[in-house]
């Protein structure tokens, strides 16, 4: 472990000063005890972190997915009845009365929306927003800290 001081600094070639390197005491001080337990806790805390940004990111793009699946679905169902329905309506027409044609339609139409709108749903309560791996790893660290301390 690198300890600098200026008495035990030197100057290195151009003028700054470099700290000296201590070989390791079979018995560390306390501050380098705190030291090294700083130094962990640092780590630590960035991989959690950086576990964190990438669990949300992924929810995050499979909740956009789904809302985009969701905005599609209404969007391709509007459409649908507008065109489609017009066309069915005029075909059944041919044989019954326009009234029932367009009841018939519409009715096909509402189950089709129906079943995109269930979908949709399904997928948008599968995204879960809280990061189940970050949870499950400061779970560990807790534990694990709480083993090193008794």
């Amino acid at each position: 472990m690198a300890i600098f001081s200026p008495q035990n600094a030197t100057l290195a070639q151009d003028g700054s000063r470099s700290g000296s390197h201590r070989a390791p005491s079979p018995d560390p001080s306390i501050g380098e005890l705190v030291g090294e337990i700083s130094d962990d806790l640092t780590q630590l805390v960035r991989g959690e972190i950086e576990l964190a940004k990438a669990e949300l990111k992924q929810e995050a793009t499979r909740a956009g997915k789904a809302g985009g699946m969701l905005a599609g679905s209404g969007y391709a169902g509007h459409l649908v009845l507008l065109m489609g329905s017009l066309a069915a309506i005029f075909g059944l027409a041919h044989i019954m009365d326009l009234a029932w044609a367009a009841l018939i339609v519409t009715g096909i139409w509402a189950v089709a929306g129906g079943a995109l709108f269930v979908m949709g749903r399904t997928r948008m309560r599968a995204v879960r927003v809280k990061p189940e791996r970050t949870a499950e790893t400061l779970k560990e660290d807790a534990r694990w800290a709480r083993t090193r301390t008794h």
